[in-house]
């Protein structure tokens, strides 16, 4: 337990998603008081299927909203923020570009704008994506890579990422900027994506599905991991100045093939269905992976857990949704 985090006012947008739901149930954990930002009512999240909504205040409305975010951070007399709320789902970006952009870029400068003018406000930190990098051959990204997406979601979070760091160099706003590869873990579901998709095709029996033709290479990343490490940058934050406008890369550091990656889950669940690879993938980048060594050196940071460690917990969480899911 943190005493820093004991009564804190505390702003999490994006409270539905994957990252919010492990964020919120960690800073519960440590005894924040919370406000969540709202948009849409997700009976399936873990915000809402774990109990932690009757746990937090809760803002409904739209991140791009500054007026709201502006009142919202005033009468809670909010001191931290974590700026989460996006599009994140790559196909959907490809398909529905206007509303990815208008969600990720105008929804960072809005909050951004509403922070710069509440005095309350102390540290944000704002999510950005290792697809803010875009395409550089596969070398490992650091901090010092240039950002350069080329298609909607990673122009969306190149965009936002410079944003944050515009009102970091400007106005002297305290935000720091997370850049995390793919996130995993209990709680989403996207079945999109590989890791949830994969596991419940094999939970029912089926061979696992692969967009791709399984050779991009991802860098993997555990929510937890990821909700323990926002929260240490917001301490980090909070005491230390020259941290405004800086990037953090969190990752494991492996380099694993999508094929990698589910025979991973197909060894820790015990199964022989090979995955059916459609090689239907378009305007994605074929490899990323992310150097974490400034957030080592200067944060003191490391994962608490083993990429395996994560998948057991993650394939458990899974089978205890579909456990419960039959029985309601």
């Amino acid at each position: 337990m943190s005493a820093f985090w004991q009564d804190r006012p505390v702003l999490v947008t994006g409270a539905t998603g994957l990252l919010g739901g492990a964020l919120v149930r960690r800073l519960l954990g440590e005894r924040a008081t919370l406000v969540c930002l709202v948009r849409d009512w997700v009976p399936q999240s873990e915000l809402v299927r774990a109990g932690l909504l009757e746990r937090v205040r809760v803002v409904r409305g739209d991140v791009r909203d500054r007026a709201l975010l502006e009142r919202t951070l005033g009468e809670y007399e909010v001191t931290t923020a974590f700026h989460l709320a996006a599009q994140t789902i790559v196909t959907i970006a490809n398909r529905n570009p206007v509303s990815t952009l208008e969600s990720n870029i105008q929804g960072t400068w809005a909050m951004l704008e509403a922070c710069r003018r509440s005095p309350s406000v102390k540290a944000i930190v704002t999510a950005s994506s290792d697809k803010a990098y875009g395409d550089h051959g596969g070398t490992p990204y650091d901090e010092e890579t240039p950002l350069q997406g080329r298609h909607p979601y990673d122009v969306s979070k190149s965009c936002a990422d410079l944003i944050a760091r515009m009102y970091a160099e400007t106005y002297g706003l305290p935000v720091s900027i997370t850049r995390c590869g793919n996130f995993f873990g209990g709680g989403d579901l996207n079945w999109n994506r590989i890791v949830p998709g994969t596991i419940r095709s094999l939970l029912r029996g089926e061979r696992p599905v692969i967009r791709s033709d399984g050779s991009f290479i991802r860098d993997y990343f555990y929510i937890e991991d990821g909700a323990a490490a926002y929260m240490l940058l917001a301490e980090r934050l909070d005491a230390d100045a020259g941290l405004r406008g800086r990037a953090f890369n969190f990752s494991n550091e492996n380099r694993l093939t999508v094929l990698d990656m589910v025979g991973k889950i197909r060894r820790l669940m015990g199964s022989e269905l090979e995955p059916v690879v459609l090689n239907e993938a378009s305007h994605e980048i074929p490899a990323q992976c992310l150097d974490a060594g400034r957030a080592r050196r200067e944060l003191g940071w490391s994962p608490l857990f083993s990429l395996d460690g994560a998948l057991g917990e993650t394939i458990a969480w899974y089978r205890r949704f579909f456990t419960d899911e039959q029985g309601s």
